[in-house]
């Protein structure tokens, strides 16, 4: 008997620890994840999957523990802000995901480092970097400005002297009238590095056949100090436009007598697209 209930307890003994190990999770480090392209990105989370199973959404940079151990497959899918909103977190539709086989171990932390691309699929990338080579018609109020690392960037910008109190930077003609669009919704998203001390308008023209120019006011975004970039979804406002000919873009600005020169700096405008 006494055999018996010591064989017991082993078994148990066993049994728990096996348990024990079991609940003890690995750790996987993500400090950032790439975009492999010549263009900024703002890729703010990574939606992990692990074993083709959601493991969950984490802002980056980010550890976080899982209880997988050994071989594990590991997919990563990078993360934005949706119109810059932080309640609204979405896997951005035109970056491929990294898919990374790793062997974990518990209690221990591993760090992978994931690089995204441009899906192949992607048609008509209109895009404007101010090269000073392109001549675009821009309004009056605009320049462009070549910065002392030799970028360029544009500039719109309202004083408290100036007699208008409404100026704009519109994309009536090339670039940035975009067409042969998907629609039925098919993401389509407009790209946007910015700074500014005001406030701004992002909207569109909707431009149909034999109709007046319909103008759509999108987004007000908020000032920035310090360059941010924004991924602002034109999704349903293109599915809805049944009939329309072309689409382009514009970015508004209105005088705030509280400041001496309102401002607005952009850079890397671009609209993407799937192909239709």
């Amino acid at each position: 008997m006494k055999k018996i209930t010591y064989l017991i307890t082993i078994l148990l003994f066993i049994s728990c620890q096996k348990e024990d190990l079991d609940s003890v999770p690995s750790y996987i480090k993500i400090n950032n994840i790439e975009l492999k392209d010549n263009i900024t990105s703002n890729i703010t989370d990574a939606w992990v999957y692990i074993n083709g199973q959601l493991q969950g959404v984490y802002e980056l940079p980010a550890k976080f523990p899982i209880l997988e151990k050994g071989n594990t497959n590991i997919k990563i899918y990078a993360g934005i802000k949706n119109n810059g909103i932080s309640s609204d977190r979405i896997i951005y539709p035109f970056y491929s995901a990294d898919t990374i086989n790793e062997v974990l171990t518990v209690n221990s932390t591993t760090e992978i480092f994931p690089v995204v691309n441009l899906k192949e699929n992607i048609d008509g990338i209109e895009y404007d970097d101010f090269d000073p080579n392109y001549s675009f018609n821009y309004d009056s109020g605009f320049q462009v400005v070549n910065d002392e690392d030799g970028n360029n960037y544009g500039s719109l910008s309202l004083s408290d002297s100036d007699s208008i109190s409404i100026t704009e930077i519109n994309y009536k003609d090339f670039p940035l009238i975009f067409d042969n669009v998907p629609q039925q919704g098919s993401p389509t998203y407009l790209e946007l590095d910015y700074k500014s001390n005001t406030s701004f308008l992002v909207g569109m023209y909707i431009n149909s056949p034999n109709s007046p120019t319909l103008e759509k006011g999108l987004l007000w975004i908020n000032p920035k100090e310090e360059w941010n970039k924004i991924y602002i979804d034109l999704t349903q406002t293109v599915s809805e436009a049944i009939g329309a000919e072309n689409f382009s873009i514009f970015i508004k600005m209105e005088r705030d007598d509280n400041l001496d020169q309102n401002k607005i700096d952009i850079d890397n405008i671009r609209i993407i697209h799937y192909e239709k």
